[in-house]
């Protein structure tokens, strides 16, 4: 597959640092999106929607600086994805998922002669393949149905429509970073990153590419004849978080951030290097002292992170940005006692950047975060889960930025897919890990 390599100076807000993006970026406007709203205007409600039989759900869901809008189709936009059914967070794919793994396997075996290489591995834990029926044998006009020819339900796609989705995929990095080169990028996008240093470069590195959604959170397939517009205008961004798990691969994040990172964790007693178990995992001492942030430095590398990868969804024309929480559910340091703060860390970077450089966008009108709540924790009197930490930063600080922002506890593959249909240019925003091939 062929690489595009871009590499830009974001790390400046300003509107000169904009100008250094890849030429040929379209000017969008969010008039270009259809019309198709309802023509009542709902009030917005942080807590309740109506679906299309008018059956009220609870749905928790706030929107904030609607009204600093220009573009009048953000409010109907924001009132639709209002109005979408409660995700459902107990089908498959909140646990047991070997049918869903099983049809997808099928299917590229059966359609692209998919085949595991024994013994190989891209990364650790991730299977080498090959593919006896590539892309460039096969007719372009050829019309490809997922998950089969004889489904019900179907996901249909061209040959050649795939091969573009894969020829969009380019690479944005912080080029003021020491050591981000093109030579690095191209060996760490093929998994070949180091434990340590580069696998810390990776959070300075977005990649973006047109990419499809076929099914939704609860792994119900999301129907599309070939050629339909809508999925051609969703943008895939990949992007490296923050992670405290305590893993050898991201062994930097605990040295740069966690202060006291040698009184949490076991060390060898003559190195005083990190001690690994299963060659992987950092293990905390018995009773040993909970993690201690640096936090400035923390803070100025999480707003580091999001202007990058806001300003390179701005050079590629995307019009609402969805978001997730990037390395703040298991990877946020609960083991050591720093999730709380790392979420707060997180939502408050994000808005700030927001408010920084939302007036310099050309092309981005919205951001909506999709942060389901799964699990309920209390903790010092406060709800600890990462839509609670991201409504209380929004709110305390009276966001007033220019960027209108829709916090949902909802599935980003339905937002994303609902905008998609709703004619605007969107983002998603999965997680990614620090090898650079997920």
């Amino acid at each position: 597959m062929g690489l595009t390599e871009i590499v830009v100076d974001l790390s400046n807000k300003s509107n000169s640092s904009a100008e250094e993006g890849p030429k040929g970026s379209t000017e969008f406007s969010a008039s270009s999106a259809t019309n198709d709203f309802p023509t009542t205007k709902s009030r917005l409600s942080s807590h309740m929607t109506v679906d299309s039989s008018s059956q009220i759900r609870s749905y928790p869901v706030i929107s904030f600086a609607l009204n600093h809008s220009s573009h009048p189709n953000i409010t109907q936009l924001f009132e639709h994805l209002m109005s979408l059914p409660p995700m459902d967070k107990n089908g498959s794919m909140s646990g047991n998922c070997d049918f869903e793994t099983t049809q997808m396997e099928k299917f590229l075996s059966h359609t692209f002669g998919f085949q595991n290489l024994p013994g190989q591995y891209i990364v650790q834990g991730v299977k080498a393949f090959r593919l006896r029926k590539p892309l460039n044998s096969m007719d372009p006009k050829m019309i490809i149905q997922f998950p089969s020819n004889i489904s019900t339900e179907r996901f249909a796609m061209t040959v050649q429509e795939i091969i573009d989705w894969q020829q969009s995929y380019k690479v944005y990095a912080d080029k003021s970073i020491d050591g981000m080169n093109k030579e690095f990028l191209l060996r760490a996008l093929q998994g070949q990153s180091a434990h340590g240093e580069e696998a810390f470069h990776m959070k300075f590195v977005v990649r973006i590419s047109q990419c499809p959604i076929m099914m939704e959170f609860d792994a119900r397939l999301i129907p599309r004849a070939s050629q339909e517009e809508w999925s051609h205008r969703i943008k895939l961004v990949s992007v490296t978080g923050i992670d405290f798990a305590g893993r050898i691969h991201d062994e930097n994040d605990i040295l740069t951030y966690v202060t006291n990172w040698q009184d949490v964790y076991e060390t060898n007693l003559k190195s005083g290097a990190l001690l690994v178990y299963n060659k992987r995992d950092f293990r905390r001492r018995t009773n040993g002292p909970r993690g201690k942030l640096d936090t400035n430095l923390l803070q100025k590398d999480l707003m580091r992170m999001a202007r990058l990868r806001l300003r390179a969804c701005d050079y590629e024309g995307v019009q609402v940005v969805v978001e997730t929480g990037i390395g703040l559910g298991v990877f946020a340091g609960k083991a050591i006692g720093i999730d709380e703060t790392v979420r707060g860390l997180s939502a408050f970077a994000i808005r700030k950047v927001l408010e920084e450089d939302g007036s310099t966008y050309r092309n981005i009108r919205a951001v909506v975060f999709a942060l389901p709540i799964f699990d309920v924790d209390y903790r010092n009197g406060k709800r600890q889960d990462t839509y609670q930490a991201f409504v209380d930063e929004f709110n305390e600080s009276n966001y007033e930025g220019p960027i209108p922002v829709l916090i949902a506890d909802q599935d980003m593959h339905r937002l994303t897919v609902a905008i998609a249909q709703k004619g605007f240019n969107v983002s998603e925003l999965p997680p990614a890990d620090s090898h650079g091939v997920s």
